[in-house]
């Protein structure tokens, strides 16, 4: 029987059809709809098919299936693109006792719990490939049911193995991913699929780990995916898709047990999210992620350099977000001393940086409770580094750095260097010696406290009637007094004799300078009186 080519249809603009009108609304309700009030018998007519799902690919698939009188090879590699194409056209009519393309692809479907892997991953890719006109469709889901269901299942390993696994890779060609057999070869039994999954779009994961989160996978797994997924996408995909996929990934890592996500990761992710321009939302949950695993991470981890126009060398506002992130949440008190230590050597490495105000400084010595550090050796060390760079600050900006330490956690061998420091101000220096001496005096009296628990302890000694004692401490008192006056001398005389140390040297400088211009004078004076030589 001849066909008539009465129909030209253009597809996606990608390729035209002549076809057999008749032939084709005899099986599509939505052609038959739209060719029910014409009235002309002859002409050819041209209809445009801007959206169709699949292409010229999926059209011709459907045309085949009419010219063979409603009979096609439906197979899971065609299954979801037939079933996807048949919904578009409105192919849900009966013709001559035989089943519509809907209802064959759709039966074909019902198997899909007993499909080979490689067969869920051609037929998610070609989802994938057909959103967003899959997303009205159920079919997507019950392929992420039946892939997601086999991964939870405790057994669950590889469906290939090194023996079969030319099988696997007709699969990898189709699916345009990169070679998977560095993957395969190791056979993990918990991240052999992970390659499997990487073609997947960012909207895709999403939908995929949330499935698998409730399924109850677990969570370390799920978490190292998501780093090597974020890793994998970063080779291909431009600015917009890297944003795009950072910001899923984040998401979806917040989701996880904080315990299952590696630091290491989480600042890796970090460190490329600060060149992109991902939502400030994402950005706090990053930093809220990093921030709780702050005592697990190591100095080159914080060592993050400052944006663009910024000024300072490291990005010491990004590093106090992440302390006041850590002090948010729950700690011990061993979590607290590592995030100190942890911030000595931090603060050690920014010190030398020119640009760092003291107000930034002071804010990263201060962002810690005082007892997070046993010791403030570190510190004053850090200190004396940065007050010797910026060597133009103010007094009272000095002293405003010189705060932030805590001189009683100073080691007797620091307090005896910062009374001596030039560099610090004279009333850190006097601090310094004061502390010493109040240390010195702990250290004979061991269960006392400084000056003013000796009074109370003297009013304690009178009300219980002891004479001998109170006696005692009278004395302590006034050698604690003489040290304090014999203390405040020295600094005064050290004071004084400085001055007038600087007092010599500026009248020597005046002398010398009197000399010169005596001499200058003389030798102008001697210039003018040079009688004229005759020529």
């Amino acid at each position: 029987m001849g066909f008539c080519c009465d129909l030209e249809v253009d597809v996606n603009g990608e390729e035209t059809f002549l076809l057999d009108k008749k032939i084709l609304i005899t099986f599509s309700s939505k052609l038959s709809r739209l060719f029910s009030g014409l009235t002309r018998k002859a002409g050819t007519l041209k209809v445009i098919l801007p959206d169709f799902p699949g292409g010229a690919e999926g059209f011709e698939l459907i045309a085949r299936f009419c010219y063979n009188n409603g009979r096609a090879e439906i197979s899971p590699v065609n299954a979801v693109l037939l079933n996807c194409a048949a919904c578009f056209m409105e192919m849900d009519q009966v013709c001559s006792g035989t089943p519509s393309l809907l209802h064959q692809t759709e039966k074909s479907l019902e198997e899909i719990n007993s499909w080979t892997w490689s067969q869920l991953l051609v037929a998610l890719k070609q989802c994938q490939d057909l959103l967003p006109a899959m997303n009205s469709s159920c079919l997507l889901q019950k392929i992420l049911d039946s892939l997601v269901g086999r991964l939870a299942l405790p057994s669950v390993v590889s469906p290939c193995t090194p023996s079969s696994s030319s099988g696997c890779s007709s699969f990898q060609l189709s699916s345009d991913s990169r070679s998977t057999d560095s993957v395969k070869n190791s056979w993990s039994r918990t991240t052999w699929w992970f390659e499997d999954l990487v073609f997947l779009n960012a909207d895709l994961i999403d939908k995929v780990i949330k499935m698998m989160v409730s399924q109850k996978l677990d969570h370390v797994t799920l978490s190292r995916f998501l780093f090597y997924y974020q890793k994998s996408r970063f080779l291909i995909a431009g600015p917009a898709e890297k944003s795009k996929t950072t910001e899923v990934v984040v998401t979806l890592l917040s989701s996880l047990d904080r315990s299952s996500v590696s630091c290491k990761g989480l600042y890796d992710i970090l460190r490329m999210a600060l060149s992109l321009k991902v939502s400030k939302c994402c950005k706090n949950i990053l930093e809220s992620l990093i921030g709780s695993q702050l005592d697990q991470a190591t100095l080159d981890n914080l060592l993050v350099p400052s944006p663009h126009g910024k000024g300072c060398i490291y990005y010491v506002n990004l590093v106090l977000r992440l302390l006041k992130s850590f002090l948010g949440g729950q700690f011990s008190s061993t979590q607290l001393k590592k995030v100190a230590a942890l911030m000595d050597l931090y603060i050690a490495e920014v010190a030398p940086d020119s640009s760092l105000k003291p107000t930034k400084f002071v804010a990263l010595v201060a962002a810690l409770p005082d007892s997070a550090r046993d010791s403030y050796d570190g510190i004053y060390q850090a200190t004396d580094i940065y007050l010797e760079v910026h060597g133009g600050l103010s007094e009272e900006e000095k002293m405003t750095v010189c705060c932030a330490l805590n001189y009683e956690k100073l080691s007797p061998e620091a307090l005896r260097h910062l009374a001596r420091n030039s560099k610090l101000p004279s009333r850190a220096a006097a601090k310094a010696v004061i502390t010493s001496q109040q240390t010195k005096l702990k250290s004979l009296l061991p269960n006392t406290h400084p000056l003013k628990d000796f009074s109370y302890s003297a009013s304690c000694y009178t009300i219980e009637g002891s004479k001998d004692k109170k006696g005692d401490l009278d004395q302590i008192l006034l050698h604690v007094r003489k040290i304090e006056l014999s203390t405040e001398n020295e600094r005064l005389r050290a004071h004084l004799q400085g001055m007038q140390w600087r007092v010599i040297e500026l009248e020597k400088a005046c002398k010398g300078m009197q000399t010169r211009m005596e001499h200058m004078m003389k030798s102008r004076l001697q210039a003018r009186s040079l009688p004229k030589l005759c020529s």
